[in-house]
């Protein structure tokens, strides 16, 4: 009976979130001009510092961009950026950015931490309880839309580390029932920096 109930609600969920992301990209492109200076033309961030938003869902960054708006999520610049977006503008900006293609924000020279990065992604650490990230975010970290969950493939390092540190110390706390703050609170410096390093090199 459980199974049957949360089956439904997941449903319902995913149906929900489909409705919701409607925009329009073509409108997008005009609108997301002034977004377009940090985050790139074509989605894919030109510095470390900020996010690529390429590839990814749009009901994702429908509801980070009104996470800024409410003050779920704070970043003064974000907040300003955002602040006189209509509903439909922000569906737009979404699809614009969702329809692009991401790709890889960069490579590491250091090996080693790149092969720890993808052993944690894939695997977690049983020693610490530590999920894998591939659960969430996919195998090849592609995200997973109708759950909310981000594509991490391609993304900045700089970006990520820094998204993983507030998500640790929980200067972040948009992320659904505290789930990244429980993750990421468990993982340690260098896990986080070598997920982050790993993550940058993968596009798809």
């Amino acid at each position: 009976m459980t199974k049957t109930i949360l089956s439904a609600l997941v449903f319902v969920f995913a149906a929900y979130t489909t409705v919701q992301a409607a925009g329009d990209a073509g409108a997008g492109e005009e609108k997301s001009m002034a977004c377009q200076g940090c985050h790139g033309a074509d989605g894919n961030s030109p510095a470390g510092m900020w996010p690529s938003l390429a590839g990814q869902a749009e009901k994702y960054l429908v509801k980070q961009i009104k996470d800024f708006q409410s003050g779920a999520r704070t970043n003064e610049t974000m907040e300003s950026m955002v602040a006189d977006l209509s509903n439909e503008d922000i569906a737009d900006i979404s699809a614009y950015f969702a329809s692009k293609q991401a790709t890889s924000s960069g490579t590491n020279d250091d090996e080693g931490l790149i092969i720890l990065g993808k052993k944690i992604y894939k695997g977690g650490n049983n020693d610490s309880r530590l999920m894998a990230c591939a659960s969430c975010h996919g195998a090849n970290a592609e995200g997973n839309g109708p759950a909310n969950f981000p594509r991490l493939g391609g993304q900045q390092a700089e970006y990520l580390l820094a998204q993983l540190e507030a998500f640790s110390n929980s200067s972040r706390t948009n992320d659904m029932n505290a789930m990244m703050q429980d993750i990421a609170a468990r993982m340690s410096q260098k896990e986080m920096e070598a997920v982050a390093a790993y993550l940058a090199t993968q596009a798809n």
